[in-house]
C-alpha cells in the first residue's frame, strides 16, 4: 500500500518533468531556458529540435508517473518502479555525459521515491 509521502514524493518527480518538458520544449532559446541549461542564443537555435525531442520524452515520465498515482493497487507499485527506474536511469546517464547537477535535480528525488515506494 503506498504512503502518503511516497505518493508525494512521485508526485514531485512528475511535476519536476513536466517543468523539464515546457522548459525544453517551449522555452529552450528564450532566456528562461537559456539560463536554465546554460546555452548562448546561438547554441540553443542549433540544438531546439533536440531539445523539443527530449521535452517530450519527459513528458512521458510525467506522464507514467501520474499515472502509477491514479493506477489500481495492483498496478500502482510496479508503474512507479518502472518510471521512477527511468528517471534514475535518466538522471545517471545525464549527470555522466551532460551536467553533474542532473544527479541532484533528476536521479537523487527518483532515488528517493524508489525507497519511499519499496519501503511502502
Amino acid at each position: 500500500m503506498p504512503t502518503l509521502l511516497s505518493s508525494l514524493v512521485v508526485a514531485f518527480v512528475a511535476v519536476l518533468h513536466l517543468y523539464i518538458l515546457v522548459l525544453e520544449m517551449f522555452l529552450w532559446d528564450k532566456p528562461m531556458g537559456r539560463k536554465a541549461f546554460g546555452l548562448s542564443p546561438d547554441r540553443a537555435v542549433l540544438t531546439k529540435v533536440m531539445a523539443a525531442n527530449q521535452g517530450l520524452y519527459n513528458g512521458f515520465l510525467a506522464a507514467g508517473l501520474l499515472w502509477s498515482l491514479l493506477a489500481p493497487q495492483a498496478l500502482a507499485r510496479p508503474l512507479q518502479f518502472f518510471f521512477l527506474g527511468c528517471v534514475l536511469v535518466a538522471g545517471l546517464f545525464g549527470a555522466a555525459t551532460a551536467s553533474r547537477k542532473i544527479l541532484y535535480i533528476q536521479a537523487l528525488p527518483a532515488l528517493v521515491g524508489l525507497g519511499l515506494v519499496w519501503m511502502g
